[in-house]
């Protein structure tokens, strides 16, 4: 069998642990296609975590119903390539009724604009409605799926959720689900007309169960006929802290072991797949999250690895030889990059595994 495990961003791994019922209300406003809270959903969670995978299993149950998609990433213009591809979409479907099929496209390329002139607005809308209400008449509807909200430039944003907000009032059968990190997600709908999007089905994804884990990989590599050394599959569940990308990193080091090792991994060979799928965490999701926090954000990071849970905010700050104010300042901007979280009344925890560790051993990029 091939490696069935896919450690690349967004990529649908080959079981989706613990996340059964997640698009339940999403699915279910797909029949209805008008008015339903799972149509306006937000997805939230640390990095790695399966965001961009939900988004596609959101893409993949739409298509299904014969919904066209739009699919975007909230780089620079992504309104503009939202509007090009409404209006493709559009002329595909041409003059008459089109027939009930799986509609979906991908922006790339289209719209160069940062933000749709006014007299572009107006003309998105006018162009979304009707081909709103053809989709609608032929039973089906409009899904815009958008990732990296917390990346999106706040006025084409505010733009869009406008455009949306008087489709949801007309009745139109329009879907709008987003994905971003948790404290990105709040203040976003605390602006202007993207308050409406509190109404919104929220999804906050969070690390799996690591019993579920164990089950999992014991599945998979059962059926492939792989073995692995007695009691190495507890070992690997820990391993991966239940995170979604560090599942899928474990168990593809170890099955390329296992593949070398003719379907037998030995211990040795299972330790050193573990250690190479942890080195590769940092590289790819620890190093790029820390590259842009400033000397005083790694000092409150240094300050909290001391500790092997939740820190104190008070503890933190004293290590730093910081007032709490500074302190607090330099806690809210870790929260909103997605670093560390509130773990209860005044303590923060890390919100990516192999972040302590990292730095703890002085920050080595492995």
């Amino acid at each position: 069998m091939q490696n069935p495990f896919r450690p690349t961003f967004g990529r649908t791994p080959p079981e989706l642990i613990d996340r059964n019922g997640t698009l339940e209300e999403f699915e279910y406003g797909l029949r209805i296609r008008s008015g339903v809270l799972g149509l306006l959903t937000i997805i939230t969670g640390a990095r790695g975590v399966g965001k961009t995978v939900m988004l596609n299993e959101a893409q993949g149950l739409a298509q299904e119903q014969g919904w066209a998609v739009i699919s975007e990433t909230s780089t620079a213009g992504f309104l503009a390539r939202i509007a090009d591809s409404a209006r493709l979409l559009d002329e595909e479907l041409g003059e008459g009724p089109p027939p009930r099929k799986i509609l979906a496209f991908s922006a790339a390329g289209f719209g160069v604009t940062t933000q749709l002139p006014r007299e572009r607005q107006v003309e998105f809308r006018n162009l979304g409605a009707k081909l709103l209400q053809r989709l609608d008449d032929n039973g089906t509807g409009l899904l815009i799926t958008l990732d990296e909200i917390q990346d999106a430039d706040r006025s084409e944003l505010l733009q869009l959720a406008a455009v949306i907000q008087h489709w949801v009032r007309d009745g139109l059968p329009i879907s709008f689900v987003c994905a971003g990190l948790p404290a990105a997600i709040s203040d976003i709908l605390n602006e202007g007309v993207a308050t409406f999007l509190r109404r919104a089905d929220k999804i906050d994804l969070h690390s799996v169960d690591v019993r579920d884990v164990r089950a999992s990989y014991a599945r998979q590599f059962s059926a492939a006929g792989i073995h692995l050394p007695d009691g190495f599959l507890d070992e690997a569940a820990e391993a991966t802290f239940g995170y979604p990308f560090l599942i899928q990193l474990i168990g593809y080091f170890l099955w390329k072991e296992a593949e070398r090792g003719h379907g037998t991994v030995d211990r040795e060979s299972a330790q050193k797949a573990v250690a190479a799928a942890l080195k590769r965490n940092i590289r790819m999701v620890v190093g790029p999250a820390i590259s842009k926090a400033s000397d005083r954000d790694m000092d409150y990071l240094r300050a909290m690895s001391f500790d092997s849970g939740p820190s104190s905010t008070a503890a933190v700050a004293t290590r730093m030889k910081a007032s709490l104010q500074l302190a607090a300042n330099y806690r809210a901007r870790l929260i909103e990059a997605g670093l560390i979280e509130p773990a209860g009344r005044g303590e923060v925890s890390f919100a990516l595994p192999g972040l302590r560790e990292h730095l703890r051993n002085g920050e080595r990029l492995a």
